[in-house]
């Protein structure tokens, strides 16, 4: 069991990864005709949670009783894994990656977070509004206007061949590229790093 464990919690490397996650969707589209996507269950929790005649809120959310438990799935394993299969040893960053992180001032990390962004007491101040309010908002607003979510589009969308979602794809990495290289050390700077 030891070495199950010590396996696991190894990084896997691209070629075993990619294609586990790939082949998510074929099984998903030959099992139910399913369809993958994270960012649609927060329409079901709506839909269950604010019953109020909003007609974007009345369909029948049962039949994708499924794609929540898949959610709560992926809540749970992150849980197992960060508590009790964590790999031990620092994350790998290359070193031009560490130079241009530690320029906006973000210098550890807990895990894959960065310590100086992703920390409860940053919660209740101008950086955490900044960062998890308005960037959550963000976050879900873009996802809503983009017709699913990143995993939804590059993962699902592209593998069955739908032009809108290449397209989506290419503006979502469009925008990780501006904000990571054009805009993270000017916000960086106006919160107070």
């Amino acid at each position: 069991m030891n070495q199950f464990i010590d396996w696991i919690s190894q990084p896997w490397p691209w070629y075993v990864a990619g294609p586990l996650i790939g082949l998510t969707v074929p099984t998903l589209l030959l099992i139910g005709n399913k369809t993958f996507g994270i960012s649609s269950s927060l329409r079901h929790v709506c839909a269950i949670c604010v019953p109020a005649g909003i007609p974007f809120f009345k369909y029948n959310w049962r039949k994708e009783m499924w794609n929540l438990l898949f959610v709560l799935g992926v809540l749970v394993g992150g849980f197992i894994a960060t508590n009790f299969i964590s790999n031990p040893n620092d994350i790998v960053i290359a070193e031009q990656t560490k130079a241009d992180l530690s320029a906006i001032g973000i210098t550890s990390f807990s895990g894959l977070m960065p310590t100086e962004i992703f920390d409860w007491n940053n919660l209740f101040t101008a950086k955490g509004l900044l960062f998890f309010v308005f960037g959550g908002f963000l976050v879900g607003f873009g996802t809503r206007y983009a017709g699913g979510c990143t995993s939804g589009h590059a993962i699902m969308g592209i593998s069955s061949l739908q032009w809108p979602s290449l397209l989506a794809t290419i503006f979502f990495m469009i925008g990780g590229f501006v904000m990571t290289h054009l805009l993270m050390g000017p916000l960086m700077s106006w919160v107070g790093f």
